[in-house]
């Protein structure tokens, strides 16, 4: 299984902070956001390789930042050619790049490189070789105003994914969806495809939402929650409650 993760934004709600800098690679105490991310990855027995996708502008320093890592998975940085937020890719394009890159015919683990996790990934792995099938996570949100700004899935008694939704105006559910899936390698053709049959090209989620349309799919509830770092608050948050952790 591949870790692939998706890193070629520009973070512009951030500010000067990420003018110059990756997002993924700021600290939170003595580590990197993505770092303590990469901490709980690499200890899957099924990985064996961490893709890391990122844009022309900040390649250079996920290059030198993989010179001072020593996990026991190897570190593939991608330089996906864009320079400007303007002319970016969008997630869903970055992931198939890094693919046809790579030349990946395997199960994937995609990730998104911006937030805090108080459980493992090695749980989520577990549920989609339970399933086998390709997985999403999903968390309760109570909040009508989160769940209008996100994905909303309607599951049934054993998880399997009835139904998806983006940025519903009416949610058919509480359960929301953060940005982590697990994608088997025989799904992979609907994935290369997904884009020229229609799937939107910048949030992530729209490639869930395409497959859910596709394929079978479950969601893992997931068994502790994250922290989202979107903004300069969040960061400087994120710092203040989990810098010493």
């Amino acid at each position: 299984m591949k870790n692939i993760v998706i890193a070629a934004g520009y973070a512009t709600r951030l500010g000067e902070l990420t003018k110059n800098f990756p997002k993924p690679l700021l600290k939170i105490g003595r580590n990197t956001i993505l770092g303590r991310m990469l901490d709980d990855i690499d200890r899957i027995p099924d990985i064996d390789e961490h893709i890391i996708i990122t844009n022309h502008k900040f390649a250079p320093i996920f290059e030198a930042w993989k010179e001072e890592q020593h996990y026991q998975k190897p570190i593939t940085i991608i330089d996906d050619g864009t320079e400007t937020n303007e002319t970016r890719l969008g997630a869903v394009c970055d992931l198939l790049y890094a693919m046809d890159r790579q030349g990946i015919d395997d199960d994937m683990l995609v990730v998104a490189a911006d937030n805090l996790l108080f459980f493992s990934f090695q749980e989520f792995v577990d549920f989609a070789k339970e399933k086998q099938t390709s997985c999403i996570m999903c968390h309760e949100q109570p909040s009508l105003e989160k769940l209008q700004r996100t994905g909303v899935v309607e599951l049934d008694e054993h998880c399997q994914v009835l139904g998806m939704e983006e940025k519903p105006l009416e949610p058919k559910s509480h359960w929301a969806v953060p940005p982590f899936y697990i994608y088997l390698k025989k799904d992979l053709n609907l994935v290369r495809h997904a884009v020229e049959n229609g799937c939107g090209k910048d949030a992530p989620g729209n490639l869930a939402h395409y497959l859910v349309e596709h394929t079978t799919m479950h969601a893992w509830p997931m068994s502790a929650g994250r922290f989202d770092i979107g903004s300069l608050d969040t960061y400087n948050q994120a710092i203040k409650l989990y810098g010493e952790n």
